[in-house]
């Protein structure tokens, strides 16, 4: 079936013939013989247009044109109107009528017109999906930087999840962005307006997470004189973020397992049950799965948390995405040291692609702060000095560019010799020769 068209006529043999003649041409007509029942099919996503005549009994042509505006003044409405309703519908092109034809009129003119319109909202329909695509994407990018192939698949499944229900395990090392991945499901998805509840479970005492995360009653414990609400209940109807979930005892974990299982807890000191709204989103730097097999690690809990898992690429294995990691770090480090940022040369993102980063994206941040405070810089057990990164010669900043680029495509092509060179238009000696040179076997 064609495109949509929502037909008002209510001259009875009128409405048929048009209804009969645009169907031939494989349009899909929803007849009206008024103004009742059109506005029921419109809104911001229907893909198709309006035809109405001027003069109707009830509501006229115009007025079903402003109502049909004020839902959606990007949707074509066509007017037929009669011979002396000509100055009538100039007016009304003027008021955002799409066109309008005057009777009689051969059928083909108004197929021709309605297929002119349908395109017109085609184009507006698909130019809307972009511009929305492109603002979620470069609001996600604007927090999780990089363009590597990995982060790209990373942002696609953060918007895939992010406006669901389901629990989520994130796994990735030290420094890698857990809780930033965490807060982007959070943001983008339906909960952003309710509260985001992070909880470190490894920086917490043994003897109190119970009641931070349940909360007390009055007389629950020695010391508890008052009610306390705990991060659980604090967090209804948003997201709960459990870090380091690895380190919460195991005597915890069952009582964890119980509440995302049910969705309900029971503070410390009584038996009432509270229900929860919660998503909980968890975190780990350790293979659970390994955990639990050595007993470390509730399996129960590890297989209901593992239903949706997000994977964290180390920066090692996206270098690709330093250059522009370094320079978005760099410029939160100029906001917060009210400082300028020096001027990052070739000879420095050199060593910094060069490095494979243990400490992930926390570690890069320490070094651009270091930078833009003109600090020395720890690689590992290199230390660099700031006078030592200026690339001082024109042959050796463009060395240095050189080298980067080689072995960026390198990486991207994960080591294939043949299709590097072809991506960077040299032949395969070439490149051996370039590789050779920069050290880069």
């Amino acid at each position: 079936m064609g495109p949509k068209v929502l037909l008002a006529e209510d001259e009875e043999e009128v409405r048929f013939a048009l209804k009969q003649g645009l169907e031939l041409a494989d349009f899909d007509v929803q007849d009206f013989d008024g103004a009742d029942g059109v506005l029921e099919w419109v809104s911001r996503h229907f893909d198709g247009i309006l035809i109405s005549d001027i003069r109707m009994g009830d509501v006229d042509g115009m007025d079903l044109m402003k109502e049909v505006q004020d839902i959606d003044d990007a949707l074509p409405v066509i007017l037929i109107t009669g011979h002396g309703d000509v100055p009538l519908a100039v007016e009304a092109m003027r008021a955002g009528a799409y066109d309008f034809i005057e009777k009689p009129f051969p059928v083909a003119k108004l197929v021709s017109v309605v297929t002119r319109a349908l395109e017109k909202r085609r184009l507006v329909l698909e130019n809307r999906a972009l511009r929305q695509e492109l603002a979620e994407e470069s609001e996600l990018e604007g927090r999780l930087v990089g363009r590597s192939a990995l982060m790209n698949r990373l942002r696609a499944e953060i918007l895939a999840l992010a406006d669901t229900d389901a629990d989520v395990l994130i796994e990735g090392e030290t420094g890698a962005g857990k809780e930033m991945v965490a807060r982007a499901l959070h943001e983008e998805g339906k909960r952003a307006d309710k509260p985001f509840v992070a909880l470190n479970c490894g920086g917490l005492p043994a003897e109190i997470i119970e009641s931070e995360l349940f909360g007390h009653v009055q007389g629950a414990f020695t010391g508890a004189s008052s009610k306390r609400v705990g991060k659980l209940e604090h967090g209804n109807g948003g997201t709960v973020f459990l870090d380091e979930i690895e380190s919460m005892p195991l005597e915890l974990q069952v009582k964890l397992l119980r509440v995302i299982e049910d969705r309900t807890i029971e503070p410390l000191g009584t038996n009432k049950s509270i229900s929860l709204d919660i998503r909980f989103i968890a975190a780990t730097k350790t293979d659970l799965e390994q955990a639990s097999k050595e007993g470390q690690f509730r399996a129960d809990l590890f297989y209901r948390l593992n239903v949706v898992t997000l994977n964290i690429p180390p920066l090692r294995d996206r270098k690709e995405d330093i250059p522009d990691l370094f320079n978005f770090l760099a410029r939160g480090a100029r906001s917060r040291y009210r400082k300028e940022i020096p001027d990052l040369q070739p000879t420095l993102l050199d060593r910094l692609m060069d490095y494979d980063w243990p400490g992930n994206v926390r570690e890069l941040r320490n070094a651009a702060d270091r930078f833009v405070l003109g600090l020395s810089l720890g690689l590992g057990d290199e230390v660099i000095e700031p006078d030592a990164l200026q690339a001082n010669s024109l042959s050796e900043r463009v060395g240095a560019y050189e080298k980067r680029l080689v072995a960026e495509e390198l990486r991207r092509q994960e080591g294939c010799r043949t299709k590097a060179a072809e991506a960077l238009g040299v032949g395969r000696k070439t490149l051996y020769d370039k590789m050779a040179k920069y050290g880069l076997e």
